[in-house]
């Protein structure tokens, strides 16, 4: 889902800018974790996407083979037998966490088994290289290149390409075209690469290559640094020397060359083109074909944007809006049909007024026809697609788009938040199963109901699962609907009342008295929670809210206090701004919050009224350190500081004692006890040797055990963790990109 504040990906680029800025210290000295490592297995909680698919490819010559890739949360295969998609990335751990951004995938017509993905989330000076992964098995093992330069699977143009691919001639030649460094190729199926000339010369800012496509035996490649009157579409026929190829189209509608295909059948080339790479920020584009034999070419576009809509829909709120929109938009993901010359399908992209849909034709772009105003759409198996609303969107962000090459009516096309799928062109569904892409940031597993848990995730809001094994019935929280959720808190003592908040524009804050099924939003709300709603905690018994605002840019601002269930609210000048509130679970007068600026534990004995400074010359200098508090006990704090370790307070924040059993705590949670245990089982995002990954307590943190393994990583996993309190060993992780992970012994 898109809205209107930030972007999840952009805040998370922050946040893993954080993450990977962090140092790891020497393991000298450190505690070892416990020799006896349990077997879990791992599942993922089911949503159903809720993420970008920035790419979807068929395989040419497997019936039901084909790949996906998103933006942040790594590739995945499909296999048509069991209608599923398979995560290809989970391996990848802590420190690759900037690899789970797919920048484009490959697969070679003359050998089934082998794939390629080029892997870098961002191309900024603070993010890691990129690599090149290649697989004989489908991706089931993978051999791993590093590269010398940036990728950017999740910045502007992700949706454009593939800008990786098989040279039509060689195997074991392949082509990566990159956004700053220029055109890379590997003469060893990927195993090594080098630069080599291209005729247009990237920026530090550009997007460089968009597109790499075979066309016969020669390869075509998409520039996006044009002006819209220079050359952005280049050609090579022996694999070494390249040429602009001739009076190709220009101006702002072909400024950008977002995604090719060829239709070998005509020796036609489609090219869709936008005034910008999107996913945002498009308002012109066009679709033209090439006739490579003739050197021809054809204006074939669909729909010209910059008319005028009879009615719209709100880029922010996705509800129906007022009429007389412009209706500007780019082109997208384009698809020929393998079986059908002639027969290409097109998407528009960026397109808020009347809809982004798709164009079908079947006589070369002759003439169209739009699929969306005759399409079925049944997301039952995922309802928070509707989005609060009546019914759900055909689409929005499609640049990602596929026709099976051997079934005609089988087309899929990626949206901002699923795959939808048909198999009759009028009938669609989402085609999501087996892939989750969700950036979630808060957890909590209730004491009592039905669900063992909530969520707070990014773009997709609040969710109650009554079932890990399915979506969540009621899909997103609604009155409000909010885009990303921010602050998720239950009344220890009274778990049927529930908080939440985050980015909407129906309100910014609600509560729930049945445990998170049904919402109602606060009478009232500050002023600074529309643009800057931050965490909020609740008292362990519901009578006190705690609710803090940050702004998107870091601003820091009072927190306030309310003692009606959100009907009035007053500043509490004494809470340290921007802090992160914690309520104790046993004492409902209590309150804490870590000042991560100055390192001080600030607790409140009036109900959050007043806010004094406690233990201090504690670590600081980063907003990601993390208050919890063990349950059912009064004043046993713990404090996660990243690599400066674990700290624990037995007297509600007087005084802090560093753990000597590991060396790294990210994220930590308590869940029940193991039996015999008179401590709740804790477990923690952090490391006690080399490792960072997810480690369990049964001893009070004297020793650990690390229950996930080197085929579940999941890349960044520390913003947050819950663990059952009904289930013993039950664990939930909070991954940024690949949903949510839980684990369980065997």
């Amino acid at each position: 889902m898109l809205t209107s504040r930030l972007s999840r990906r952009a805040v998370l680029a922050g946040t893993a800018a954080a993450a990977a800025l962090t140092t790891v210290p020497s393991l000298q000295g450190r505690a070892e974790a416990a020799s006896v490592t349990p077997t879990y297995r791992w599942r993922t909680a089911v949503i159903g996407g809720t993420g970008f698919v920035t790419g979807v490819l068929f395989h040419p010559t497997v019936r039901g083979l084909a790949y996906a890739r998103t933006d942040i949360g790594g590739a995945y295969r499909w296999d048509d037998r069991s209608a599923r998609w398979t995560p290809l990335n989970d391996d990848l751990g802590w420190d690759d966490w900037n690899l789970l951004g797919v920048e484009a995938i490959a697969v070679d017509p003359a050998h089934p088994n082998r794939v390629y993905l080029s892997l870098g989330a961002y191309a900024q000076s603070w993010a890691g290289n990129g690599a090149v992964l290649r697989s004989e098995d489908r991706g089931a093992t993978w051999a791993r290149t590093d590269l010398t330069v940036k990728l950017g699977g999740n910045e502007d143009g992700r949706g454009a390409g593939e800008r990786l691919l098989v040279d039509p001639r060689d195997s074991d030649t392949l082509w990566l075209g990159t956004r700053h460094d220029g055109l890379l190729k590997s003469t060893d199926r990927g195993a090594t690469w080098k630069a080599v000339s291209f005729p247009a010369t990237p920026s530090a800012t550009g997007q460089g290559i968009t597109l790499l496509v075979a066309v016969g035996r020669s390869v075509y490649a998409g520039w996006g640094d044009s002006d819209g009157t220079a050359a952005n579409l280049y050609r090579t026929v022996d694999g070494a020397t390249w040429e602009a190829v001739p009076a190709q189209p220009s101006g702002a509608a072909a400024k950008v060359p977002i995604r090719a295909a060829y239709d070998c059948h005509t020796r036609e080339l489609y090219v869709t083109y936008a005034n910008a790479p999107g996913p945002n920020g498009q308002s012109d584009g066009s679709v033209h074909k090439l006739a490579t034999a003739s050197g021809k070419w054809t204006d074939v576009t669909p729909v010209k944007p910059g008319g005028t809509t009879a009615g719209g829909t709100s880029r922010s709120s996705e509800a129906e809006s007022g009429g007389g929109s412009a209706d500007t938009f780019g082109y997208g993901g384009v698809a020929v049909d393998a079986r059908r010359p002639g027969t290409v399908v097109v998407s528009t992209n960026n397109r808020w007024a009347a809809v982004d849909t798709l164009y079908r034709s079947t006589n070369g772009g002759r003439t169209w026809t739009s699929l969306k105003e005759s399409a079925v759409l049944d997301v039952s198996e995922t309802p928070f697609l509707t989005f609060g609303a009546d019914a759900p969107k055909f689409g929005w962000w499609i640049q990602a788009l596929a026709v099976d090459p051997y079934d005609s009516k089988h087309i899929v096309h990626g949206t901002g938040a699923t795959l939808y799928g048909t198999r009759d062109l009028k009938h669609w569904a989402p085609q999501i199963r087996g892939l989750e892409e969700t950036s979630v940031r808060m957890l909590i597993s209730p004491p009592t109901g039905e669900a063992h848990l909530l969520s707070g995730l990014g773009d997709v809001g609040v969710m109650y699962h009554e079932r890990l094994t399915a979506s969540p019935s009621r899909g997103m929280a609604s009155n409000p609907v909010f885009g990303s959720a921010t602050g998720l808190a239950q009344a220890a003592a009274r778990p049927a009342y529930v908080v939440r908040t985050g980015f909407g524009d129906h309100g910014n804050g609600a509560f729930s008295n049945d445990g998170g099924k049904s919402w109602a939003p606060f009478a009232a709300q500050p002023a600074l929670a529309k643009d800057a709603p931050g965490p909020i905690a609740t008292n362990s018994d519901g009578s006190v809210l705690l609710w803090t605002f940050v702004h998107w840019d870091g601003t820091k601002y009072p927190a306030q206090r309310s003692t009606d269930n959100g009907a009035s609210w007053s500043e509490v000048s004494t809470y340290p701004k921007g802090a992160t509130p914690l309520a104790d679970p046993a004492d409902p007068t209590r309150f804490y919050a870590y000042d991560t600026d100055t390192g001080t534990l600030f607790a409140s004995t009036d109900g959050g009224l007043t806010f004094t400074g406690r233990a201090s010359g504690l670590p600081s200098g980063d907003s990601q350190f993390q208050l919890t508090a063990a349950p059912g006990r009064s004043g046993d704090l713990w404090l996660s500081t990243k690599t400066n370790g674990l700290y624990r307070s037995t007297d509600g924040g007087a005084t802090f004692t560093k753990l000597t059993s590991c060396w790294a705590s990210h994220t930590l949670a308590f869940g029940k006890a193991a039996k015999g245990a008179d401590h709740p089982a804790i477990y923690m995002v952090g490391a006690t040797e080399a490792i960072t990954g997810v480690y369990r307590s049964d001893d009070g943190a004297k020793t650990w055990v690390r229950v996930n393994d080197d085929r579940h990583q999941w890349g960044w996993i520390g913003a947050t963790i819950a663990a059952d309190p009904r289930l013993y060993g039950r664990v939930y992780i909070a991954t940024n990109g690949r949903g949510i992970q839980y684990g369980e012994p065997v």
